[in-house]
């Protein structure tokens, strides 16, 4: 039923695939879509499961892999490795008792890199859902981290 209103709330036309499945995801308990999942769009929406299936496995807002409830991914790019993304991994890491491409035990927080975010000019930079965090340090990953404990 879920998925028919995001259908119908988005569209069904292939250029929505990729925010229909945004949305579905959103919906989902681990933070991720299983391959049922996947097929399931596929069918409702008239489009090849291997079409979906790349979207999903393509975008870094996607998962096929479960994952915690808010998931921070650090930029890889050069201009954020040259501006600390190295020093921000570790910290992020230390902070959270993960490393990168883990789940905290709680199930809150997972660590993923991601290809570049397009903030160069704030590097180095996280993105937590769909929200940018940059210009990066100790301090401010942090508050970050304490503000999202509290939601």
């Amino acid at each position: 039923m879920l998925l028919n209103e995001i259908i119908r709330e988005k569209g069904k036309t292939p250029d929505k695939l990729l925010s229909v499945l945004i949305e579905y995801q959103k919906t989902k308990n681990r933070n991720y879509l299983t391959n049922e999942d996947l097929k399931e769009v596929a069918q409702k929406m008239g489009l090849p499961e291997s079409r979906v299936y790349s979207v999903a496995t393509f975008y870094s807002l996607l998962s096929t892999k479960p994952r915690g409830k808010y998931v921070i991914q650090l930029c890889r790019d050069v201009p954020c490795y040259v501006n600390g993304a190295f020093d921000v991994r570790e910290e992020l890491e230390t902070a959270l008792q993960i490393t990168m491409g883990e789940t905290t035990k709680d199930g809150l927080f997972s660590l993923e890199y991601a290809s570049c975010l397009g903030c160069c000019e704030q590097a180095p930079v996280i993105r937590i859902d769909q929200k940018v965090y940059g210009n990066l340090n100790r301090k401010k990953l942090a508050e970050i981290i304490s503000d999202y404990r509290r939601l």
